[in-house]
């Protein structure tokens, strides 16, 4: 074991291994998937797929790890930005960069062996989940807000593990048929930089910390599912929405569809 890794020996002797081995996707890399990127890296993940077609603005800069003042008058995109960030910390680390939508570049995310999901809208959460449960890919997604209410702005967010054969993001109620349809007006109501660092990094270290608990258990068996709720107002997360989820028998995907090239959820 490497000396830079030796700090995480309650992982396992082979889990410098294993987590150089692995190729994880990260779709979105704004103020969540940028905290993501940064934390793989110290943790040792070899190989990284990173797609966003955006680079970086000003507006950025409350929330973008890595990103400076130089990137954005020269206009660096977001996917150069996490590469750096990787890099500084891993120099071996493979990183293939993809600054487009993640659409375009399938056959790249396919061969992950887990995908993040840091997007801004239900929609898109949706499509992503779909395309990891079709290629049976573990998928993590993690998101947040910040909403105006009739006492005053509040912090949100949550971080979930969504994988084939457990509770999907529409048995834990993330994704409703409401939300999509009212992302549109609701997103956004606290200005043009609603999101904020420490809300991304909290989300950001608990789908870390997923991650590594899947791919290199310390402790019990690795989890199917996983929802970690936070309160930024209240600074604290709660996990409430799987005190049952073992019990959840999901029909958003039915099993004999997982892995079938023809797949789509059903409605």
């Amino acid at each position: 074991m490497s000396d830079r890794l030796a700090s995480q020996g309650f992982l396992g002797p082979e889990s410098d291994a294993v987590l150089a081995a692995i190729e994880v996707g990260i779709v979105g890399l704004g103020g969540g998937g940028s905290h993501v990127a940064q934390q793989l890296a110290h943790v040792g993940v070899g190989k990284f797929v990173l797609v966003d077609h955006d680079i970086i603005e000003e507006k950025n800069l409350n929330r973008l790890v890595g990103g400076t003042a130089e990137d954005v008058k020269a206009g660096t995109a977001k996917t150069a930005i996490a590469e750096r960030v990787i890099n500084g910390v891993n120099p071996a680390a493979l990183v293939t960069p993809c600054r487009m939508k993640w659409q375009e570049v399938p056959a790249n995310l396919r061969r992950c062996d887990v995908i993040f999901g840091c997007v801004d809208s239900y929609r898109e959460r949706d499509e992503l989940e779909r395309f990891a449960r079709r290629f049976l890919i573990p998928y993590i997604d993690v998101g947040m807000d910040v909403y105006d209410g009739q006492e005053g702005f509040s912090i949100g967010g949550q971080t979930v593990l969504s994988s084939p054969g457990g509770p999907c993001l529409w048995c834990l109620g993330i994704l409703t048929q409401d939300r999509i349809a009212e992302e549109a007006r609701q997103y956004g109501k606290a200005g043009s930089r609603p999101q904020v660092v420490w809300a991304n990094g909290v989300l950001a270290s608990l789908a870390v910390g997923l991650f590594v608990q899947l791919v290199c258990p310390w402790h019990d068996r690795p989890q199917l599912a996983a929802c970690c709720e936070f309160d930024g107002n209240h600074h604290r997360v709660e996990t409430n929405r799987l005190d049952h989820a073992h019990d959840i028998r999901c029909n958003h995907f039915r099993a004999d569809e997982l892995g079938d090239a023809f797949f789509c959820r059903s409605e």
